[in-house]
């Protein structure tokens, strides 16, 4: 489940995050112009000439009949937020109020559905 920036360099897919003009692009395993900021963690800066197609990736899905965002993933379960804007219908659900007006929680990934991944 991907929410985030993602960069296409030399023909793949990176996590990304933009930096001013330029973007860092992460990988788990060393590669070439890369340097380990923590273990399974390896980040480059590319410029803007070095890269295409900076894109935003969200994934959406339904769980319980009711639209949500995947922030994550984690064994078989999925962290999501709902985008419903309805707080009662939040509260039924059983979610935690993260923030006002925003509504997270854990479900399982057998119950959820329609899995989309949109590029912005």
């Amino acid at each position: 489940m991907r929410d985030g920036y993602v960069v296409t360099w030399q023909g793949r897919e990176y996590d990304a995050a933009p930096d001013g003009l330029n973007v860092r692009i992460y990988a788990p395993e060393p590669g070439d112009g890369f340097e380990e900021v923590r273990p399974g963690r390896y980040v480059r800066v590319l410029r803007p000439d070095e890269f295409s197609d900076l894109v935003y990736v969200r994934t959406t899905c339904s769980w319980r009949g009711q639209p949500f965002i995947v922030l994550a993933e984690a064994d078989s379960w999925l962290r999501v937020e709902y985008t419903g804007g309805r707080a009662p219908v939040a509260r039924e659900l059983g979610l935690e109020e993260f923030d006002f007006g925003v509504y997270q929680g854990w479900a399982p990934a057998h119950e959820v559905s329609e899995l989309y991944e949109h590029r912005v």
